[in-house]
C-alpha cells in the first residue's frame, strides 16, 4: 500500500504566552516572555523561584465547575486545546467513521499537582481524605481518552511518555497512523501541568533550573553563554493530522504537511546528551531522509534548545555535522524555549505548533535573550527579533532525559 500524504488541518495552544493558537504566534512573533515569580505556591524556599506558568486560564469556558474536579491541570489545558484544534479544524461536520478518529499525546509527567494534594491529604487526614477521582485525574493516558470521550472519536488512544520528547513521539506516531493507513484523523501534540512544589524542587534539586529570579524574563537564553539552565513551562499544543487527500475533499484549510519522523536513542547517559550529539544527529537525518529530501532543502529548524550547558553546544554540534556548510549558509534555527520556557512532555508539541506557524506566514520565531553567544554556538539562532523568510522545509526538534531523541518534519503548503 502506497503511503498517504498527512495535512495539518487544526491548530490549538494553551501555554504561557496565550491561551489561543493566534495570541500564543502573535506573542512568540513579537518575542514576549512567558516568565515570571511562580504564582501557584510559595516558591520563597526555593533556589529557582521562576517558571513560565499559564496565565489567565479561563475554565469556564471549556467545563462545568463541578467537573473540575475530574481533571488536574493537565487534562484541563489539552482538553482546552484539542476543542480549539477541533473547532478550527472543521471536524465536526466532515463526516469521517468514528473508528476512524484517533488520538495520541505526549504526557511527561501526568498529574503531579493533585498527586501531592492528596498525599498531603492522606498524611493529615487519612486514607478517607482521599478523593475517588484522584486516580483517573492523576494518570497520564486520561488526557487522550478524555479528548476521545469529548469528540467521540472511536480509535487509537493512548499516551506516550518520553520524558521531553514525548509529544514529537505522539505526532510522529500519529503520521505514521495515517501514513500507514491505520486512521483518517488523529488529535495529537501534548500537554504538561507539573508546576507544583515537588515538580519545581525536583528540578532544582538536579541544578537544572536556571536561578536567574530576579529578571525572571531574561532566564531562558538559550546558546547564551551567561545560561544557567532552562526554565520549567506548562500548557498544551494539539494539531489536528488529517488524510490529506480527505481534508481537500472535504475543502478543509490545510496549514501544513508533516512529511517525515525520526528517532534514537543515545544509550550513553540517563540525562546527558551523548558526545558529539550522535543521537540528535540520527534522529535528525532519519526524519530527513523519511521525508525524502536532502538537509540543504531544510530552510529552519526549530531547535531543542533548553539553555542548558549540555544541550545548547551539543545540538549545535549536531546540526553542524549534519547540515554541512548549509549550517553556516542560509539554515536559520531559533529556539522558542526562550519565551515558553520548557514545557517538558508537551515542548515538542507547542514546538511543533510554531513550526507549522512559521512555514505557513513566512516568519520565523526568535531565540529572545541571546546577547552573548556561547562558543561552539555560532549558528543564525535567529537572535531577539523574528525575521520573514519564505521556507518550504523545517524539522523541529526534542532529546530527553534517558537519551531519547525525535524529529518531525514539515513542508508548506502553497
Amino acid at each position: 500500500m502506497a503511503k498517504r500524504r498527512v495535512a495539518v488541518t487544526g491548530l490549538g495552544v494553551v501555554c504561557p504566552i496565550g491561551n489561543s493558537g493566534p495570541e500564543a504566534w502573535e506573542a512568540a512573533i513579537n518575542g514576549k516572555s512567558g516568565v515570571a515569580r511562580i504564582t501557584r505556591f510559595d516558591p520563597t524556599d526555593f533556589s529557582a523561584q521562576i517558571a513560565a506558568e499559564v496565565k489567565n486560564f479561563d475554565t469556564s469556558k471549556y467545563f462545568e465547575t463541578k467537573e473540575l474536579r475530574r481533571y488536574d491541570n493537565f487534562s484541563q489545558y489539552a482538553i482546552a486545546a484539542a476543542q480549539e484544534a477541533w473547532d478550527h479544524s472543521g471536524l465536526e461536520s466532515a463526516g469521517y467513521e468514528k473508528s476512524r478518529i484517533g488520538c495520541i499525546l505526549g504526557v511527561g509527567i501526568g498529574g503531579l499537582p493533585i498527586l501531592e494534594k492528596f498525599h498531603t491529604a492522606l498524611i493529615e487526614g487519612g486514607p478517607r481524605k482521599i478523593s475517588p477521582f484522584l486516580i483517573p485525574a492523576m494518570i497520564s493516558n486520561l488526557a487522550p481518552g478524555n479528548i476521545g470521550i469529548r469528540f467521540e472519536a472511536k480509535g487509537v488512544n493512548y499516551t506516550v511518555t518520553s520524558a521531553c520528547t514525548s509529544s514529537t513521539h505522539a505526532i510522529g506516531e500519529a503520521f505514521r497512523m495515517i501514513s500507514d493507513g491505520l486512521q483518517d484523523v488523529v488529535i495529537t501534540g501534548g500537554t504538561e501541568g507539573a508546576v507544583s512544589p515537588l515538580g519545581v524542587g525536583g528540578f532544582c534539586s538536579m541544578k537544572a533550573l536556571s536561578t536567574r529570579n530576579d529578571a525572571p524574563e531574561k532566564a531562558s537564553r538559550p546558546f547564551d553563554k551567561d545560561r544557567d539552565g532552562f526554565v520549567l513551562g506548562e500548557g498544551s499544543a494539539i494539531l489536528i493530522l488529517e488524510e490529506f487527500e480527505s481534508a481537500q475533499r472535504r475543502g478543509a484549510k490545510i496549514l501544513g504537511e508533516v512529511v517525515g519522523y525520526g528517532f534514537s536513542c543515545d544509550a550513553y547517559h540517563i540525562t546527558a546528551p551523548s558526545e558529539g550529539g550522535e543521537g540528535a544527529i540520527a534522529s535528525m537525518r532519519m526524519a530527513i531522509e523519511n521525508a525524502g529530501i536532502t538537509p540543504e532543502q531544510v530552510g529552519y529548524v526549530n531547535a531543542h534548545g533548553t539553555s542548558t550547558d549540555a544541550n545548547d553546544v551539543t545540538e549545535t554540534a549536531a546540526i553542524k555535522q549534519l547540515f554541512g556548510a548549509h549550517a553556516k549558509n542560509g539554515l536559520l534555527v531559533s529556539s522558542t524555549k526562550s519565551m515558553t520556557g520548557h514545557l517538558l512532555g508537551a515542548a515538542g508539541a507547542i514546538e511543533a505548533f510554531f513550526t507549522v506557524r512559521a512555514l505557513q506566514e513566512g516568519i520565523i520565531p526568535p531565540t529572545i535573550n541571546l546577547d552573548n553567544p556561547q562558543e561552539g554556538c555560532d549558528l543564525d539562532y535567529v537572535p531577539h527579533k523574528a525575521r520573514h523568510k519564505k521556507v518550504q522545509y523545517a524539522i523541529s526538534n526534542s532529546f530527553g532525559f534517558g537519551g531519547t531523541n525525535a524529529t518531525v518534519a514539515f513542508k508548506a503548503v502553497s
